[in-house]
């Protein structure tokens, strides 16, 4: 229903810009939504390793606001807790409960690792949703990292504690044994395709909902009297964006402590 919903608006807004706007608007309607992801050179030179870009000013303020609201907010530790401190003791104990109850007893241990990418996602999204900002998650390079982190971690992790029993994982004794290397190929790739599509699910979801969200601002801009119609739209959007903002936050870090329990408890 809600993508029903969503294509609905999606054509509305197309075909008033189409007969509602202006033909001197319409002439000139450029919308460009790919490029509010360009990365830019704050001191004002070419973009290289070490220059310091709009990803690396909204990553700094990402760790910044993780760090003023589970430090700074909770450092009170009031036994009437203000707002602040009640959404760190809530988000502190939402995370423990999902690592204990996905990865289990052992996972506890990995906590901290885990709380601190779902903080980071977390607010890195919701800034990203401010007008006129950067959003971070919206890049593969970022994304690519803190998948790239998990995996590592979790392959070390299995291999530390279990040695070579970690390829137990790939292998399917629950299976015929004549299907058992078919499955342990299978297994295989889809061990290695996992930091791609944990990567590229949070950058894609992200992406795609702030190029929606400029195309319909586009609209707006070129369609006078009738922009209420794409303004409408955005509102709808951008809300659903906040959802998106936590739902994939959520995602990143529910899928880290599965591949956690897999490192943990390999066997089939």
């Amino acid at each position: 229903m809600g993508k029903l919903f969503f294509y609905v608006a999606l054509a509305l807004v197309v075909v008033s810009g189409l007969v509602f706007a202006p033909p001197a608007e319409l002439a000139k309607l450029a919308i460009h939504p790919m490029e509010q992801f360009g990365v830019a050179s704050l001191t004002g030179g070419t973009v290289s390793t070490f220059a310091i870009t709009n990803v690396t000013l909204w990553l700094a303020l990402a760790v910044v606001c993780v760090f003023l609201l589970m430090v700074v907010g909770s450092s009170r530790r009031a036994i009437v807790p203000g707002r602040a401190q009640s959404v760190a003791e809530l988000t502190y104990g939402f995370i423990y409960k999902m690592v204990e109850d996905v990865a289990g007893k052992d996972g506890v241990k990995f906590f901290p690792y885990i709380m601190t990418l779902f903080m980071f996602i977390l607010m890195a999204n919701f800034l990203g949703l401010i007008p006129m900002s950067f959003t971070t998650t919206s890049h593969i390079a970022v994304t690519a990292i803190l998948a790239g982190l998990v995996f590592f971690t979790v392959t070390i992790v299995g291999f530390v504690k279990n040695g070579a029993g970690f390829l137990g994982l790939f292998w399917v004794s629950s299976a015929p044994l004549a299907l058992r290397p078919i499955l342990a190929i299978i297994e295989l790739i889809s061990y290695f395709v996992r930091p791609v599509s944990h990567s590229i699910r949070l950058a894609g979801n992200v992406m795609a909902g702030h190029a929606v969200l400029k195309v319909f601002a586009g609209f707006a801009g070129a369609l006078g009297l009738f922009s209420f119609l794409p303004i409408f739209a955005i509102t709808a959007v951008y809300a659903l964006e906040v959802l998106v903002a936590f739902i994939q936050a959520y995602v990143f870090t529910i899928l880290t402590c599965v591949y956690l329990k897999d490192a943990l408890h390999p066997s089939h």
